[in-house]
């Protein structure tokens, strides 16, 4: 009996496979998921028993409307406090109304009246000293002043006998009438403020004075007359300046009180905040529905805040948060994949993201009812976002932090413990502290990260302020918390960064450094027990680190890899060509045993390695450093003598490299070591060598697991023949001088209390 395919379900299982393989789903490892799982669980439970969870209502808001009879009672089982929004926003445009125009002096205005009355004054009495008639008097006014001044006036001012103090005499109303203020009161929306007075804002030296003003006491160019009329009148001038004072003054004076739109909106601003939100209270036992009698607006108010903590208790919004919290969980775990990161992460990796996912999504929980005391106030300046990112990216990889950047303020964005303004304010400290380290690689680093996050954090700031219409009082205390912020994360870092590093064992930027120093007791020794073998490894240093930067991988990792690649030649180092003198112990050894002994010096080194508590990448250096290549002249040897060997007894114990930075340190160390056995090296000679050396890696398969590509190949070879050929460099061979050359510069040297070698140099 033959079975026949079904196509669709053939094309379907195709699919499906084709899908799995694009996606690459992650390999769950049991550690690792357990304690994530565990995380998860544990912030939900957090999460989910803090939120708002009292059961105020009897009923649900759906069930009664506006209008319609009620069909049972609603009693509050709890003493409730809420704001009623219509009521406090009644009260708010109220106060608001309240809020007087502020005007402000205008001091050019000032200036340009009083100019416009000395001029005049000084004008009239150079007239009067040339003793010209009344009628001359009054055409030169007219000429000067045209359409100014009425005849009458000037014949009075002509005809008084004291008109030489009239110039006196208008300073003094002038000094009266400008310090009262002209105001301007045809300005447009004037009365959207406060209906009987205005505020006048007059500077007192370095300090601004404020009056309040009554419209009918406020001068303007409308009941001017009427002002000087009033202040002459009361005054000790002459009846004769008194009745043409207002008439001659009035055509030099202008407004000098304007209106100060900012000043007025930040009144207001002022203002608002002041305003206490109208609180009402429900009673225990108070009866919120009354069966029987129709729902009014007021009593769906009361219902509504009974019921504004019911989704706490609600199973359909506990599902909802557990959900989110899943999908946060899940979304972290793809992005931490090899896929976005680039590498996978260890078990104590996986252990550290998920710890601090969690203490930040619980931290966040139990901050978003704290104040400072200031608002608007955005929680999330009270949780280290910057410390949580910055241990990754130092721990781990930027791209890691990047996407905890990303996720973790998403996440309790999501989970209702941040608002708009916290998310956008940790979601900008938190990138910025991803890429504040790159590059770093000081401890004082960390400080300047933390800069350069409280900068961040104050500009984040400034902008959640201007989009909530602040009063300029907050600015500073807010500004003060996020640089605090910023600055602490930077400094907490200092203190969490040590402990970490050695618990994950990570090889930071830090570390690293730490280990480069040449003085350390490991290098000492293996300076001290196998000098050769240490002036191999600081050269083969310097070759790795120089192709690496080369080709952008870590030439720090390298240069330390370099340095503690053959420590496992300290426990047998007479064994090792670099450090002969004149006798070969090998020449006694038969080529097994000898290349047991070279073998065992990868095996003897990672022990070592381990011991020291050395990061894994470096350990992985130095496990890898000869890859599982054959030992040549022992394994040829073998062969002459025995004629049939085990090429495994002649094989290092390793893997082939599998990151880029081992690679080429097996390329450094294989090159330095070959390059050693060429006769009087040239550029040349050495290029053409160093090819053969890596095409030889090559084929046997040495760097197929390393990333490396042919053009990183070609950048390594160059940077080798660079490093090498200043190395190597010919050095100019000086001809022999003449006897008598050589006397004269002995004794010149004699004489100057220098070496004849060096003289002669």
């Amino acid at each position: 009996m033959s079975v026949k395919n079904d196509p669709e379900k053939s094309k379907g299982k195709k699919m499906w496979a084709a899908l799995l393989q694009v996606v690459k789903f992650p390999r769950l490892r049991p550690g690792p998921a357990w304690a994530t799982f565990a995380v998860f669980i544990v912030s939900s439970v957090m999460i989910v028993g803090n939120m708002s969870s009292v059961d105020h209502a009897a009923g649900d808001v759906r069930d009664f409307e506006v209008g319609r009879v009620a069909d049972r009672d609603v009693l509050a089982e709890d003493e409730v406090s809420f704001v009623d929004e219509e009521a406090t926003q009644v009260r708010v445009e109220a106060q608001e109304r309240l809020v007087p125009a502020v005007f402000r002096f205008s001091a050019s205005s000032d200036e340009e009246i009083r100019g416009k009355w000395n001029r005049f004054s000084a004008f009239t009495a150079g007239l009067f000293n040339q003793g010209v008639s009344a009628n001359a008097f009054k055409l030169a006014v007219q000429a000067e002043y045209p359409v100014s001044f009425a005849p009458g006036v000037l014949d009075a001012y002509f005809a008084d006998p004291e008109r030489a103090r009239y110039g006196e005499y208008g300073s003094a109303v002038l000094e009266n009438i400008l310090g009262r203020g002209i105001f301007n009161l045809s300005e447009q929306g004037l009365e959207l403020y406060n209906p009987d007075a205005a505020e006048l804002l007059s500077l007192a030296g370095s300090r601004t004075e404020r009056e309040l003003i009554h419209y009918d006491s406020i001068i303007t160019m409308e009941n001017l007359g009427g002002a000087i009329n009033g202040f002459v009148s009361a005054g000790t001038f002459p009846s004769s300046f008194v009745r043409i004072a207002p008439a001659l003054l009035s055509p030099f004076i202008t407004v000098n009180v304007l209106f100060s739109p900012n000043d007025t909106r930040q009144r207001i601003a002022e203002s608002r905040e002041r305003v206490e939100p109208v609180v009402k209270y429900i009673e225990k036992g108070q009866r919120i529905i009354k069966k029987g009698f129709i729902i009014t607006e007021d009593n769906m108010k009361e219902l509504r805040a009974l019921n504004i903590p019911l989704p706490g208790r609600d199973p359909r919004s506990v599902a909802a948060l557990i959900l989110i919290l899943l999908l946060v969980y899940a979304l972290l775990l793809f992005l931490c994949g090899n896929l976005v990161i680039g590498k996978t992460l260890s078990d104590a990796e996986i252990y550290l993201v998920s710890a601090l996912a969690a203490l930040y999504l619980i931290g966040a929980v139990f901050v978003k009812d704290l104040s400072l005391g200031a608002e608007p106030f955005p929680v999330s300046m009270m949780l280290p976002t910057a410390l949580v990112i910055m241990l990754p990216a130092i721990l781990i990889s930027p791209r890691l932090a990047l996407v905890l950047a990303m996720v973790l303020p998403l996440g309790a964005y999501f989970s209702g413990s941040f608002d708009v303004s916290a998310y956008m304010f940790a979601l900008i400290s938190a990138v910025v502290a991803s890429y504040s380290l790159q590059g770093a690689e000081k401890r004082m680093d960390l400080i300047k990260a933390g800069l350069l996050i409280a900068g961040a954090n104050g500009i984040a700031v400034i902008v959640i302020l201007l989009q909530r219409s602040a009063a300029p009082g907050a600015y500073p205390g807010m500004l003060f918390w996020a640089a605090f912020n910023g600055l602490g994360c930077g400094m907490l870092v200092l203190g969490f960064l040590p402990p970490l590093e050695h618990a994950l064992n990570a090889a930071t930027t830090f570390r690293l450094i730490e280990l480069s120093d040449l003085n350390s007791p490991i290098l000492r020794r293996l300076f001290t027990a196998a000098p050769g073998t240490y002036s191999h490894s600081i050269m083969v240093a310097n070759l790795a680190e120089s192709a690496c930067q080369d080709i952008g991988a870590n030439a720090l990792l390298a240069r330390v890899g370099a340095y503690y690649h053959d420590i496992g030649k300290m426990e047998q180092p007479e064994y090792f060509v670099e450090n002969q003198t004149v006798y070969n112990k090998h020449d006694d050894l038969a080529p097994r045993l000898s290349a047991t002994v070279i073998r065992s010096h990868v095996k003897l080194g990672v022990e070592k390695a381990r011991s020291l508590a050395l990061p894994q990448q470096v350990l992985d250096i130095i496990a890898e450093h000869h890859g599982n290549s054959v030992i040549t002249w022992f394994y040829s040897k073998a062969l002459k003598q025995e004629g049939q060997v085990n090429i495994e007894d002649f094989t290092y114990p390793g893997n082939p490299p599998r990151s880029r930075e081992s690679a080429v340190v097996m390329l450094a160390d294989t090159t330095e070591a070959a390059v050693r056995t060429l006769n009087k090296p040239t550029a040349s000679k050495m290029d053409k060598f160093i090819q053969e050396l890596i095409n030889a890696k090559v084929e046997h398969g040495q760097l197929a697991e390393s990333e490396l590509t042919f053009r990183d190949l070609e950048t390594i070879r160059k940077a080798f023949v660079r490093v090498l050929a200043g190395y190597y460099h010919s050095r100019i061979e000086y001809p022999k001088l003449p006897k008598e050359a050589a006397a004269r510069e002995s004794g010149a040297a004699k004489e100057a209390d220098v070496p004849a070698g060096e003289a002669a140099v």
